[in-house]
């Protein structure tokens, strides 16, 4: 009886051991158009706030925002060409 007993926690050990080394699935990669896509939103997302930010400032003259929004617009621009690029 007391070897029956050993064996059964044994068995049930071992069982579990390799129950919890089991790992679940991998979940899909998404494809290129999909990353590419996602980062296009991100993108317009970031423009659309620094934009915001830039227009709605309090301190700065029209001459300042005149050019942080000529910088934002060329880097806007390029990093759009970009992820257009590599579609």
């Amino acid at each position: 009886m007391k070897k029956l007993f050993i064996s059964t926690l044994l068995l049930l050990g071992l069982s579990s051991n390799i129950f919890a080394q089991k790992h679940p699935p991998v979940p899909p990669h998404p494809s290129k158009s999909e990353m590419i896509n996602l980062k296009m939103k991100e993108l317009d997302k970031k423009y659309n706030t620094e934009k915001k930010l830039i227009l709605n400032h309090p301190l700065a003259t029209k001459q300042m925002k005149r050019d942080q929004m000529k910088a934002l617009n060329e880097r806007y621009k390029r990093e759009k060409q970009l992820l257009r690029k590599v579609k």
